[in-house]
C-alpha cells in the first residue's frame, strides 16, 4: 500500500497547484477584487431585505476563501429571493456563476460559493442553531457602511 502513495503523489503536483492559486490571484485581482465582490454580494442583499448581515474576513485564518457572508432571511421565500438576487447580479456586473450552490431548493439555508467569497443566507432558526458567527469567531469582522443609495462600503 505504501508504494502505491508514494509513486501516485509527487511533489511536483503540489508546486504547480501552489502556482495555479497564485495565478487564479493575480488574474481576478486579489483582495482588492474579492472585497469588491463581497460588498456587492451585500448589495444585492439588501435589495432584498436581508437582515442581520456579517461580514468576516477569513483569508488570515483560511484558506478556504476571503470572505465569508452570513444573512438572514425571514422565510423560505425571502431566503430564495436574496439568492436569485446575488446571483443576477454578479452575473450581470462580474459574469460569474457560482461555482457550488447548496440549499436553494428547501430555502433554509442557502449556500454560494463564489470561490474568494462564500455567502450564507439562513432562516433565524438555522442561523442560531448553526452559529457560525461563534464558529469563525476567531476572522476579523468588517463593519459594513449602508448608504441612502443602498450602497455598501467597509468601514
Amino acid at each position: 500500500m505504501s508504494d502505491y502513495f508514494s509513486s501516485s503523489f509527487s511533489q511536483q503536483s503540489v508546486a504547480l497547484t501552489d502556482d495555479v492559486i497564485k495565478s487564479s490571484t493575480a488574474k481576478t485581482g486579489g483582495e482588492e477584487s474579492s472585497e469588491q465582490l463581497a460588498l456587492t454580494i451585500v448589495t444585492a442583499a439588501l435589495d432584498r431585505k436581508a437582515a442581520d448581515i456579517l461580514v468576516l474576513k477569513v483569508r488570515e485564518v483560511s484558506y478556504i476563501a476571503d470572505y465569508f457572508l452570513m444573512m438572514t432571511g425571514y422565510s423560505r421565500v425571502q431566503v430564495r429571493a436574496i439568492a436569485d438576487s446575488i446571483e443576477g447580479k454578479i452575473k450581470t456586473e462580474y459574469q460569474r456563476l457560482p461555482l457550488s450552490t447548496e440549499g436553494k431548493g428547501e430555502g433554509g439555508w442557502v449556500l454560494q460559493d463564489y470561490g474568494d467569497v462564500i455567502v450564507h443566507i439562513m432562516m433565524p432558526k438555522e442561523r442560531e442553531f448553526y452559529n457560525l458567527e461563534a464558529f469563525w469567531g476567531h476572522a476579523e469582522k468588517v463593519e459594513l457602511q449602508i448608504g441612502n443609495d443602498g450602497g455598501s462600503t467597509f468601514a
